[in-house]
């Protein structure tokens, strides 16, 4: 057994992702034997076990509202509505005083889109989301999960059944989203959204994400799906 250089958690000889943390096992030289794992400073907020974001009803923009489990808020976020790049920033409130997290898409078109979510306070990348272009476009919505480092940890799918009937069948755009979170192949969660004509609610449970994945990761593939996805629907 060996253990995970991020959280230390033991692993099987030969692990190419921690079973805990989700953090990418590249090489026999990234693994620690015999010694703890230094442990990193983490707002507890973003490692809950369930999130909603809700979607303001009547609104020029798309402005959405990240809440705990009891409906307590814990972000906002607005778009803007001319840009040449998506930069969607988290703020605490809707003063906009305080950012949290930004996400910064790092090519033009975001067809093919990579998005960067970065912590503002430390102006540090927790994680980065994929767009697959091809998938996402014609068939169902699909995102890779990747580290900080691009290398993919898990990915957000979509079933081809329901992907192929919400954006070809007349009305679709009407069916509510689900898609599965998967680490290592494993289904983990479910983002699903609430049927409503008028507005967004999605939900996830993260209790079975690895406990030291950075949620921001999974908001963010939640924000840029209402905001970016539902548009084109």
């Amino acid at each position: 057994m060996v253990n995970c250089p991020k959280c230390g958690v033991q692993l099987p000889e030969g692990a190419r992702f921690c079973s805990s943390c989700a953090s990418p096992i590249s090489s026999a030289s990234n693994l620690v034997t015999g010694a703890p794992a230094l442990q990193q400073k983490q707002s507890p907020i973003w490692y809950q076990n369930y999130y909603r974001i809700r979607k303001k009803v009547v609104a020029i923009a798309n402005q959405y509202w990240i809440e705990d489990q009891q409906g307590s808020p814990l972000g906002y976020t607005k778009q803007k509505l001319l840009r040449l790049k998506e930069d969607i920033r988290v703020y605490t409130d809707e003063s906009m005083n305080t950012e949290l997290f930004r996400l910064q898409q790092q090519q033009i078109m975001d067809m093919w889109g990579t998005f960067a979510i970065i912590d503002s306070g430390t102006n540090v990348c927790v994680g980065k989301l994929k767009r697959q272009a091809l998938s996402s476009g014609l068939v169902k919505d699909e995102y890779l999960l990747l580290d900080p480092n691009g290398q993919q940890v898990g990915r957000v799918v979509e079933s081809a059944g329901r992907g192929l009937a919400r954006k070809w069948i007349p009305g679709g755009g009407l069916i509510p989203e689900h898609v599965a979170v998967e680490f290592n192949g494993q289904e983990v969660a479910q983002i699903k959204q609430q049927f409503k004509i008028v507005g967004d609610i999605w939900e996830v449970d993260c209790s079975r994400v690895p406990a030291q994945f950075d949620r921001r990761v999974l908001l963010g593939c939640m924000i840029i799906m209402g905001m970016i996805e539902r548009q084109r629907k």
